[in-house]
């Protein structure tokens, strides 16, 4: 390809990739109906109730940092 049209399908590619992020983005804001919201309040919807130091780590991964238990991990969920 010659340097003008390469330059041509790359700025297509780029706004095509644009687009669908764009296009993926507003797609994923949605309201809930008052209706529905009890699906999403449904008791599986919880996390699980784990005793000590399993509740710790899960806390301490989802939260990405530890707090003061004692332990010195770094919060990745790598340990």
């Amino acid at each position: 390809m010659t340097t003008p049209r390469l330059l041509r399908h790359l700025i297509r590619c780029i706004a095509f990739c644009a687009l669908v992020a764009v296009s993926a983005s507003l797609a994923a804001c949605t309201h809930v109906r008052p209706w529905e919201r009890g699906k999403l309040a449904h008791p599986t919807m919880v996390g699980p109730n784990l005793p000590g130091v399993a509740e710790e780590h899960v806390y301490s991964v989802q939260e990405g940092a530890t707090g003061g238990s004692g332990s010195a991990e770094s919060g990745c969920g790598c340990n």
